[in-house]
């Protein structure tokens, strides 16, 4: 038989990990092997729990890519922006505020950051479906490795954030299959995966204080961040202070977002984060990043799970008027149009604020 062959494309390099930075969220490193044993599972169960509780971030090693099958999706996250023409990437740009999603390209200079500089931030977000030509055209640089990210998107899905659901549905003494019968990969939901490229001016810099992207929850439920090199992210730790999520070869870097704080009761931790200028080891090298957005089902309504024996012992914080929650359709495409854009009120402690379908939602610079 022939051997099966992928196209080709330019290799990506990324920068070497910085030597500059002496403090780093102590955030757990969470390793599927060990759920290969009943006594493995319940002990990953407590370590999730403990995580997702103190920090809403943990790190992910061993699920099932190779550093080889890693290095190929960041080839072709690269080839995203650098082997397509501006004009093809004008035609496939999203139209955020009017469709509430994320879906194609985003262009430097949509949102406001601070002080009237806008962001450099250019990405592309592509619907897990991938190869759904009535979702979402592709660039034709792009097409020949739709069936890679078909699988990409798949991998992290099922082998990523299922696995994880169970783990949280346990850890609130759920039926293990709670969360993921909310997170069905052929229903209408925006769970997608996403690249972005990080460029900034050293003008910019000093007008926003170094804040690339402001301080901020996800939408969603599970976030997937494939690690790389390209120090940024940093996190709001349980004591107040900013520290760097620490780069880990071929590993996973986690977060809760707000639908699963909100269907948790506020168990889990939707952590404020952000992405900041790299340190000065790094300076003039391309951040480029590789996500995974999950998001529950379009028609889920992100009422906490009152029927948890946790939350029936320790109480819940309901973000929501009784009876008056949204879906995960209304909540993401009301925080999706608004962001960055619309106009925020400002408070005394230097954070902004606006009221997306009943939530105040915060952004720190």
């Amino acid at each position: 038989m022939p051997v099966a062959t992928i196209p080709p494309l330019p290799h990506y390099t990324p920068a070497p990990p910085t030597k500059d930075i002496s403090e780093w969220a102590p955030l757990p490193v969470i390793d599927f092997t060990k759920a290969g044993t009943p006594e493995g599972q319940a002990e990953l169960v407590a370590e999730v729990r403990s995580a997702m509780r103190t920090y809403g971030f943990l790190y992910v090693v061993n699920h099932g890519y190779t550093q080889a099958q890693n290095e190929r999706i960041f080839d072709i996250a690269d080839a995203m922006f650098t082997q397509v023409p501006e004009e093809e990437k004008k035609r496939l740009m999203g139209d955020f505020q009017g469709s509430g999603s994320y879906r194609g390209y985003k262009p430097r200079q949509t949102w406001d950051i601070s002080n009237g500089v806008r962001d450099q931030i250019e990405q592309y977000n592509f619907h897990r479906s991938v190869t759904d030509s009535e979702l979402q055209q592709h660039p034709e640089v792009i097409k020949p490795f739709l069936p890679e990210l078909r699988a990409f998107t798949e991998h992290n899905h099922f082998n990523v954030i299922h696995p994880l659901l169970r783990m949280l549905a346990q850890g609130m003494e759920l039926p293990e299959e709670t969360f993921v019968n909310l997170h069905n990969f052929e229903n209408p939901s925006d769970a997608s995966a996403r690249t972005m490229n990080y460029p900034r001016s050293e003008q910019e810099e000093s007008q926003t204080n170094n804040v690339w992207m402001k301080g901020h929850t996800d939408i969603g439920t599970i976030t997937i961040l494939w690690s790389q090199p390209v120090s940024g992210l940093q996190i709001l730790c349980p004591d107040g202070r900013w520290r760097w999520v620490r780069h880990i070869e071929n590993a996973l870097t986690v977060n809760i977002g707000d639908g699963l704080e909100f269907l948790s009761g506020g168990y889990y931790k939707a952590t404020i984060h952000r992405v900041r200028q790299p340190p000065a080891d790094q300076a003039g090298y391309a951040r480029l990043g590789v996500f995974y957005f999950g998001m529950a089902d379009d028609d889920v309504r992100l009422n906490p799970l009152r029927e948890s024996p946790v939350l029936q012992r320790i109480g819940l914080k309901c973000r929501f008027e009784e009876g008056h929650a949204p879906t995960m359709k209304q909540y993401r495409t009301g925080v999706t149009r608004a962001y960055g854009v619309s106009k925020l009120s400002k408070n005394e402690d230097g954070t902004e604020q606006e009221v997306i379908h009943g939530v105040l939602v915060k952004h720190y610079n």
